[in-house]
């Protein structure tokens, strides 16, 4: 595949994002809309969690709590000046990416599954003190009155959808552009070997928190909407363990080696999530992912793009025989 400036792979998703959005007026059914959020909000978090866990190779277990970071950033911004929704996600990011700052001075230093274990506890803080903060509602939980209405005269709901549908797009370049990027290299150094960047001279600190923030900033930002998509939010909702499940299937199966992998993994397991919870039941959902997980890592460990570049290099070994 034929190498594509950043910016112009920027452009081509702009396109395809206006195009996406266009087709959408056409759509009758208002559950398409609730449900494409969903798979929108999914790419989001696949995305953002490969940027440490993919390029990095820091497995994040935490994901749900800076998700619930932003979705209560968002809460708080609402009772106390009901800002407009592009402010809450800036907001969101703002606070999950200053969060995941914090998060990595203290535990970068860590490796394998201490980290792990350090980022799943720091979601486990973070629902304990809101559920006992009550101005957000606490354990009771907070309801959240939307708008019928979005800027445009249209839905909210379309609004919402449309506004996860440019986030993912700006999440998708972001990832995209530092793959290509110094910070991508120095990135994929630490993932092969730490010990061997450092002493080659790799600022591997720097880059690890660069990368802590980019991913807790973006996850923190796909949450912001959650309170006007919901509409009631609790501890439970927010902190829910299918984000976390989620968010880490998902690039796996598609594979973490590139900003493809997580894109289709988000796509491919939340559609079908969303078909399995409309015809048969949604407590299906984390069993689809564990199976499906499972499937992969027996069949195809470098997920579905790993497995596509094996069967490519598989073709050209005959034809390079046969030109020597």
């Amino acid at each position: 595949m034929p190498y594509i400036p950043t910016r112009y792979f920027c452009l081509i998703a702009a396109l395809v994002t206006l195009a996406i959005a266009v087709s959408a007026r056409f759509a009758t059914n208002d559950y398409f809309f609730f449900a494409g959020y969903v798979v929108l909000q999914y790419v989001v978090m696949a995305t953002a969690w490969n940027i440490l866990g993919g390029y990095t190779g820091y497995v994040n277990f935490g994901t749900a709590g800076f998700f619930a970071i932003g979705a209560y950033s968002a809460v708080v911004m609402h009772k106390l000046f009901e800002p407009p929704l592009v402010v809450s996600i800036a907001v969101g990011g703002v606070m999950s990416g200053l969060v995941g700052l914090g998060m990595g001075y203290l535990t970068l230093r860590l490796r394998g599954v201490f980290f792990a274990i350090a980022t799943l506890a720091l979601a486990i803080v973070l629902q304990t003190l809101i559920t006992n903060w009550d101005f957000v509602g606490g354990s009771r939980g907070v309801y959240i009155i939307r708008p019928a209405n979005g800027p445009f005269g249209h839905p909210y709901i379309q609004y919402l959808f449309l506004t996860m549908l440019v986030l993912s797009t700006i999440a998708v370049c972001i990832a995209r552009a530092i793959e290509h990027s110094k910070l991508g290299y120095g990135l994929a150094t630490i993932r092969d070997d730490e010990l061997a960047a450092e002493a080659a001279g790799v600022p591997t600190l720097k880059l690890k928190l660069i990368a802590t923030v980019l991913s807790g900033a973006l996850m923190g930002m796909a949450g912001a909407p959650l309170p006007y998509y919901v509409t009631y939010l609790d501890p439970s909702s927010g902190f829910n363990l299918a984000f976390a499940v989620n968010s880490i299937a998902m690039p796996l199966i598609g594979g973490t080696s590139s900003w493809l992998g997580p894109v289709i993994g988000a796509l491919l397991l939340a559609t079908i999530q969303q078909i399995a919870t409309v015809t048969i039941s949604s407590a299906l959902n984390l069993l689809i992912v564990g199976v499906i997980m499972v499937g992969f890592v027996v069949a195809a460990p470098n997920g579905i793009v790993g497995l596509f570049e094996r069967g490519v290099r598989a073709r050209r070994r005959p034809a390079k025989k046969e030109a020597a």
